[in-house]
């Protein structure tokens, strides 16, 4: 086949899944068993993929989603069960001390409290857990999703403990080959690893510092009674001081700590400076400013999840440390299973379902770890919320009753959309001696614009995530690639490989199921492409400013790494 044609093929699923999400505004639940099928037809027939991988790799797909499912399945329980404890009415209150300003509220609940969260567990759950809290303190759910999107962009290279990096790039690399060569250049691979964590920190860092005033200028305009982009701009100095009070430390701990904590660090040092000053009005301005009103708001705001605050408040009134005390076990109980190693042995061995090479089919697998994925962590924290706050079993049966019912919405598109990812990912072993779809899409894209592609590896990263909604499978598809073009252009391939990390990072900002997942924890189903039309705005900034950034380190400070003896 033309080798042209091909790479247009694998990209035929893409451009399906944004006709059809984005241009003709259909439901994911709709779109995605068409994509689906699409896809497995070009693996059969173009590709050549035997028909017990395309099937293996499916069955992969459906345990993955079962993991994902868990994860929402977890953070809606969580929720609905704060919301009967009573601890909702608490909290929001205790965010509307802080500053009743709603654009204050949305730098500290979704930037802070969200980057935190992305740190400590990563994959999606950052929207899963913002989006609903910013619901329960009056946001409209489609202002709510939107903004839980804009998270996964700073913090996602580092989420998860670094996953993206610890797992993402060095499983996506030659690292044997690679080795080699290092030594052989009087260097070695913890040097290079360090370099590559570094430039990934400080691109994002430079990035970052303005994503919440983006956050705040989104919702004012998409979401204010004007329109207004201005009314978000009338709060810059105050969102550029939260984002540097979380770029700055998280730049650092990037630099000398490593990949595993710079989204918690940045986030914890960010909060405990800027709620503070938001408290004391530091460089806010004279003006509030609100929503309309809930009754004036567009039907396709409103998601289907109730959450009455004024219904709730016949429980007695909760100290705010009680309510938080859920939260905090949360990222103490994250923190500990990610970083303790006794911890996380134990989460790790303990209630987890696998199947290795499935189907016969070499290098696909698929586990679900019911213990150590963020769900079943959120599970507990339930239950010790059970106890805490002193709840009827009544109530925590209407809880787990609400969480199920909004699951089922969730799980039918999740049910095509991951098995599709998953057929892109493995189809590198065909009968026709293909690349992979990715591969192809890749190679194509770099073939194309020459020696100006370091202005597009964040770009190709980026595309990877939005294939697989997330940030370390798009690292372990193109890491490779990126390193290979590097070597072929003659330039730094720890920069290429870091602008792969932070391109990859803005893409989970537009990739479908984290749209879905986020969409289902405030029942939001079915208005998917309308979320992507919104945050491809902050994701094209991304990608456009790491094209830059990656083009002046190379080109003009002339950045080299040890691979350049």
């Amino acid at each position: 086949m033309h080798s042209t044609l091909l790479p247009l093929l694998a990209f035929a699923p893409l451009v399906l899944a944004a006709i059809l999400l984005v241009g003709l505004n259909w439901p994911a639940k709709r779109a995605m068993p068409v994509v689906f099928v699409v896809t497995a037809i070009i693996a059969l027939t173009a590709w050549e993929m035997t028909f017990n991988r395309v099937l293996a790799s499916t069955l992969q797909g459906l345990i993955l989603t079962g993991s994902i499912l868990w994860i929402i399945f977890g953070a809606i329980l969580l929720l609905n069960t704060l919301k009967h404890s009573g601890a909702i009415t608490a909290i929001r209150g205790g965010f509307s001390n802080i500053s009743p300003d709603r654009r204050v509220q949305v730098i500290i609940v979704a930037w802070l409290f969200g980057c935190f969260i992305e740190g400590a567990s990563g994959f999606g759950t950052p929207a899963a857990v913002a989006a609903p809290l910013l619901v329960a303190l009056g946001f409209p759910a489609l202002g709510a999703v939107m903004v839980g999107m804009m998270i996964q962009s700073t913090p996602v290279s580092f989420g998860a403990v670094g996953t993206p990096i610890v797992v993402g790039v060095t499983g996506g690399l030659d690292r044997a080959g690679i080795t080699e060569t290092l030594i052989a250049n009087g260097s070695d691979w913890d040097t290079f690893y360090r370099l590559i964590t570094s430039e990934v920190a400080i691109t994002h860092a430079i990035i970052g510092v303005l994503m919440p005033l983006f956050m705040v200028m989104m919702l004012t305009r998409f979401f204010g009674k004007n329109r207004s982009w201005k009314e978000g701009l009338a709060v810059a100095p105050f969102a550029l001081f939260a984002g540097l009070a979380f770029v700055i430390p998280y730049a650092a701990a990037g630099v000398f700590l490593g990949p595993e904590f710079p989204s918690m660090i940045g986030a914890l040092v960010g909060l405990m400076i800027v709620v503070p000053a938001a408290k004391a009005g530091f460089l806010l301005p004279k003006t509030q400013w609100d929503f309309a009103e809930a009754k004036d708001w567009p039907v396709e705001w409103m998601g289907n999840i109730e959450i009455k605050l004024d219904t709730l408040t016949a429980k007695a009134p909760m100290s705010m440390m009680l309510a938080w005390i859920p939260y905090l076990l949360l990222a103490a109980l994250l923190v500990l299973s990610r970083m303790h190693d006794g911890v996380k042995e134990f989460f790790t061995q303990n209630l987890v379902l696998g199947w290795s090479n499935i189907l016969g089919e070499t290098g696909v697998s698929g586990s679900i770890q019911f213990l150590y994925l963020p769900g079943g962590i959120m599970v507990l924290v339930v239950l010790a919320t059970f106890l805490l706050h002193r709840m009827k079993f009544g109530e925590l049966k209407a809880a787990i009753g609400e969480s199920s019912k909004t699951l089922i919405g969730a799980g039918f598109v999740l049910l095509f959309t991951i098995p599709m990812v998953r057929i892109l990912i493995n189809s590198g072993v065909n009968m026709a001696d293909l690349p992979s779809m990715p591969r192809a899409m890749a190679e194509l894209v770099a073939g194309s614009v020459g020696d100006v592609y370091p202005f597009f590896a964040a770009t190709v990263g980026g595309l990877g995530a939005f294939i697989a909604g997330s940030n370390t499978v798009s690292n372990l598809m193109m890491a490779q690639f990126q390193f290979d073009t590097a070597q072929l252009i003659g330039v730094s391939s720890a920069m290429l490989i870091a602008a792969q990390a932070v391109g990859a990072a803005a893409g989970n900002m537009i990739a479908i199921h984290n749209i879905v997942a986020a969409s289902a924890t405030v029942g939001l189903l079915g208005r998917e492409g309308q979320t992507i039309r919104m945050t491809i705005i902050p994701t094209i900034y991304y990608l456009v400013m790491a094209g830059f950034i990656t083009l002046f380190a190379i080109h003009v400070i002339g950045v080299t790494d040890p691979l350049m003896q």
